[in-house]
Formats: structure tokens, sequence, C-alpha cells
């Protein structure tokens, strides 16, 4: 098992392609329906995700990790070496993306969502009715085929 201040090492050294290193605690947050790239210093062999449905976590290559927002929440990832120990153990947020110009309605149980950047149109979003999704990707279909 690592001592306190090697995995606190470990831990300052995950971090996004773009972003900071991240402070020991500090949790990671991607948005929701997004990924991130995310760094870490030693080459992982298992990647662990608390809640699978709240988010998604590959390994792209040994020293890189792919984590994908599935739904809004909050769980945890830890990375193992392959000896099994632990690279890094942290809370990963995933978080609504406010630029996205959503909206969702909320019907009898069912659940349905629009983008809304100029006009609302039909878009499928984790979460949303099945039924709904599906007639949404039967018409993408349909329009595919017409224009071939």
């Amino acid at each position: 098992m690592f001592s306190k201040p090697i995995a606190a090492v470990a831990l300052v050294s995950l971090l996004s392609l773009s972003g900071p290193a991240l402070a020991e605690g500090e949790p990671i947050s991607v948005k929701v329906n997004m990924a991130r790239v995310l760094r870490i210093s030693a080459p992982a062999a298992t990647v662990i995700v608390g809640n699978p449905g709240v988010a998604d976590v590959t390994i792209q290559d040994p020293l890189t990790l792919v984590l994908t927002g599935k739904t809004y929440g909050q769980t945890n990832l830890i990375v193992l070496n392959a000896s099994g120990n632990p690279i890094a153990d942290t809370v990963v947020n995933v978080v609504e993306d406010k630029t996205a110009d959503l909206v969702t309605v909320f019907n009898a149980g069912a659940r349905v969502t629009f983008s809304c950047a100029n006009h609302c149109s039909p878009t499928v979003t984790l979460g949303d009715d099945p039924s709904y999704s599906q007639q949404l990707a039967q018409s993408l279909n349909v329009i595919k085929s017409v224009q071939n």
C-alpha cells in the first residue's frame, strides 16, 4: 500500500490536457454527455468507477484516460497499476453544461429534451424516454435514406 505522501503525489499528477494539476482531494468535473482527457503519472492497468451510470472511463493508452459524463451526479474514480496498487482515487462530479441551451420537458413521467439555441429542435439526451429517442433515431434514418 502507498504511504500518504506517495499517494498524494500520484493524485496531484492526475490532470487534464489543458488544466492545472489537481490538489489532493480535489474532485474532477466533466460535463454531462461530454468527454475529458486525463493524464496520469504511472501506467494504468485497471480503472474503476463507483457508479458507472454517472460516468465512464476508458484507458486510451497506459498514461491517458478518457472520462465521459453520462448523467448528472457524483461518483468516484480509482486507477490501479498492474500490481493492483492505487495510482489515483478521486471524486468525479458530472455537471450541467450551462452553455448547451437545452430544455427538458417532463410529461406524465416521460422526459424529452430539446436544443433551443435559435429555435427548439428535438435532441437525444441520456435519460430521455426510450420511445422518444427511438422515434428521433427513426426520423434521422428516414431523412438520411431520402438524401442518399
